[in-house]
């Protein structure tokens, strides 16, 4: 698992690591935005990480996300692993930004599965295309 006495870790390298976001660069961007703060302070993406330390994340549509560092990894590990790096502390939405949070689920356009096409597809689009273009 993680090494708890590990020397000094940047901020964005450990919030890759623990899963909290996509990539690095991901958790660079919102350092350098401003939407991380470290012991209610706001931390740029090389602010060291230690044990203890209080981590909070404005997520998109006003959510905010509370975790206290727990343990810290400076390479990869299992999601369920990573998991145990932090502990979330974010207190449950109200009951008026619960239902928000719904209004923007069913308001988000839902995504079509659509691969590449096929070959009667394929046909069609250059018929199209023909018919189009001259």
């Amino acid at each position: 698992m993680a090494d708890t006495a590990a020397p000094d870790l940047r901020l964005d390298v450990w919030l890759d690591v623990a899963c909290l976001f996509r990539t690095r660069s991901e958790a660079q961007r919102a350092c350098q935005t401003g939407r991380v703060e470290v012991n209610e302070q706001r931390a740029k993406p090389h602010r060291t990480v230690r044990a203890g330390d209080r981590i909070r994340i404005d997520r998109p549509h006003g959510q905010r996300q509370q975790v206290i560092v727990k343990g810290v990894a400076d390479r990869h590990i299992p999601k369920a692993e990573a998991r145990r790096l932090y502990e979330d502390v974010t207190p449950p939405p109200t009951p008026e930004e619960q239902a928000l949070l719904d209004l923007l689920r069913l308001a988000r356009p839902t995504r079509l599965v659509q691969g590449a096409p096929n070959t009667r597809q394929r046909r069609q689009l250059r018929w199209l295309k023909e018919d189009q273009g001259g």
